[in-house]
């Protein structure tokens, strides 16, 4: 039998709430959404302040890290001219996003789902993202 482990609301909850935890500690209001394992949304929380164009931003980061299975940011890296996956930005009508701040949720090695953060810089993004992740691996 196949069973596929996915996030569901209340896991998206403490990951919304690590996330915003961090975001408020670094005083950076972000826009914050949580993805199932196939890349559907399961939750998304603006923060007041949070950047009105980062709303779609999150959420494709959280899109392309659950399903590509890999951070945004290593796609940013392999998308380069020259490089491998050069121009895969353009691919899916551009929901690919490849700026740090989408990261996998990978639970007993599997991917779960996915954080996207965007507002702040991308290393403020990639940071809040892996507190809500650190947040709800200690409660796994």
């Amino acid at each position: 039998m196949l069973t596929i482990k996915r996030l569901d609301l209340e896991d998206a909850r403490v990951l919304i709430a690590g996330v915003r935890a961090k975001a408020e500690e670094i005083g950076v209001p972000m826009c914050i959404a949580v993805t199932d394992e196939s890349g559907q949304l399961v939750a998304f929380e603006r923060m007041d302040g949070g950047k009105l164009t980062s709303t779609i931003i999150a959420q494709d980061k959280a899109y392309t890290a659950a399903g590509a299975k890999r951070t945004t940011e290593s796609y940013g890296d392999a998308s380069q001219p020259g490089k491998p996956a050069y121009g895969i930005n353009t691919s899916i009508g551009g929901r690919l996003l490849v700026v740090a701040g989408g990261i996998p949720v990978v639970v007993d090695g599997q991917v779960v789902g996915a954080v996207g953060v965007s507002s702040g810089t991308p290393a403020q993004d990639s940071q809040c993202a892996q507190a809500g992740i650190d947040r709800f691996l200690t409660k796994v």
